[in-house]
């Protein structure tokens, strides 16, 4: 399909914003101007200068110009804590609750304050964490089929602390990664601050194009895969056993290491085992209690190969030094008496609950996502335009992400991802009827 002249600069112009070529307070040229530097007509420059504005990238100010907005707290990242408008409806950021959690809390607290000795949890904790924590996360990690011994497993503050820790060990700036097209925000955000290169590996509507990942292998020097085999964020794979034989076969051959984040894999049922499983000595399994618990409860497990305890310990020293040990003591107890389990059903269910709602709501268009999972993948027409529904949804008082902040290519998906576990169920179908009407719009209006 043929994109209009005026699209391309559309985004040309936004992409020079965004990656800071045009900073903040920059004055654009005039319409007049910005039609003749482009080949266009004056009133299609109207045009573009609108469909940026819809964006929220430059203001006009009447007798002064076009400016480039500061941009400095509107990212669309889900690992930013970005503001929401107080009465919006949020869908683009996943905090699942299930009733009682609260009071869950107050009785942990009052059960830890009348056992053993409290004062010792406000005194300095093992760097990788408490002998019976750790014993406690491989308990719960043998029940999510993946044994390994508590000498494997070390504590951290959520799942991208753990990610944080294992790349310092893995890696050295400039080392390549390769990592889906469509991946998870906060491990591109923490590959760039790290130096890393980014090799994205094409997708297919199952999983990625493992012999797309092969010839990347072959092409160059390739240091490890990230992957997340169970309940991919945010297209929902889950790759069946073929697919993660396939990989750890690859993985064998060109010497990466493997780092498997399962951070959701606690929504899918029945899923094959983890690649941990089949490549213990490849794979850096990364996971928390984020979202199967509460995500203020920062605690996360890293279940590595023997090799790496040590140089990961001392990664654990160097940043945090260690899990708090309040957090620790209650995450260990609902591990341990089945808490954990009981949040994570809970939490099934209620996550189909609200798939339903979205297929329901959202028949038709032609959405991806797990049965059981918290967010939806919404494809949009090529021509139309995701920032512009963004805003426009925003103006109806629902936030939404767009793809940019998951995408690894240089041409970003045209796509919203869609968060549902952070809203009330009937707030949740109004949002999404939402979604679709505004998805549903014409795109040239």
């Amino acid at each position: 399909m043929r994109v209009p002249k005026y699209k391309s600069v559309v985004d040309a112009l936004a992409a020079r914003i965004r990656d800071g070529q045009l900073p903040a307070g920059h004055r654009l040229p005039t319409h007049r101007k910005l039609a003749a530097d482009e080949g266009i007509a004056v009133v299609t420059a109207s045009r573009v200068y609108a469909e940026l504005d819809a964006m929220g990238l430059v203001s006009s100010e009447q007798g002064r110009g076009t400016f480039v907005r500061d941009l400095a707290s509107a990212s669309g990242d889900e690992t930013d804590q970005r503001a929401v408008a107080a009465d919006a409806i949020d869908l683009s950021f996943n905090s699942p609750s299930v009733p009682g959690q609260a009071e869950l809390l107050r009785q942990a607290l009052r059960d830890l304050a009348g056992a053993g000795d409290l004062d010792a949890l406000l005194r300095y904790q093992p760097h990788r964490g408490r002998v019976q924590d750790r014993a406690a996360v491989a308990q719960h990690l043998h029940r999510r089929g993946l044994d390994v011994g508590r000498d494997r497993v070390l504590i951290v503050n959520g799942a991208q602390d753990g990610l944080a820790v294992t790349a310092m060990v893995l890696f050295q700036p400039g080392d390549v990664v390769a990592v889906d097209a469509v991946t998870y925000p906060g491990f591109i955000v923490l590959a760039r601050t790290l130096g890393l290169e980014l090799a994205p590996v094409p997708i297919t509507a199952t999983g990625p194009d493992l012999d797309a990942l092969e010839q990347l292998c072959r092409q160059r020097r390739v240091r490890a895969v990230y992957a997340m085999p169970t309940l991919h964020n945010p297209l929902g794979w889950v790759y069946d056993q073929s697919q993660r034989a396939q990989l750890v076969s690859i993985a064998n051959r060109y010497g990466l290491s493997i780092i498997e984040d399962a951070s959701y894999a606690y929504l899918a049922e029945d899923a094959p085992a983890p690649l941990a499983m089949l490549a213990p000595d490849l794979t850096i399994y990364v996971s928390s209690l984020s979202k199967s618990v509460a995500t203020g409860l920062r605690f996360g497990f890293v279940a590595a190969p023997t090799a790496l305890v040590p140089a990961l310990e001392r990664a654990i020293r160097a940043t945090t030094w260690h899990t708090p040990g309040i957090t620790a003591a209650i995450a260990s107890r609902w591990l341990a008496d089945g808490t954990v389990d009981r949040l994570e059903s809970q939490k099934r269910s209620d996550a189909r609950a609200r798939q339903s709602i979205a297929a329901e709501v959202l028949a038709g268009l032609p959405y991806a996502a797990h049965p059981s999972s918290y967010f939806v993948w919404l494809p949009l027409p090529q021509d139309a335009r995701p920032d512009r529904i963004a805003a426009s949804l925003a103006a109806r008082h629902v936030a939404v992400s767009t793809a940019e902040p998951f995408a690894t290519t240089p041409t970003v998906p045209h796509a919203l991802r869609l968060a549902l576990g952070s809203v009330a169920i009937p707030d949740l179908r109004q949002a999404l009827q939402a979604v679709r009407e505004e998805a549903e719009l014409d795109p040239l209006r």
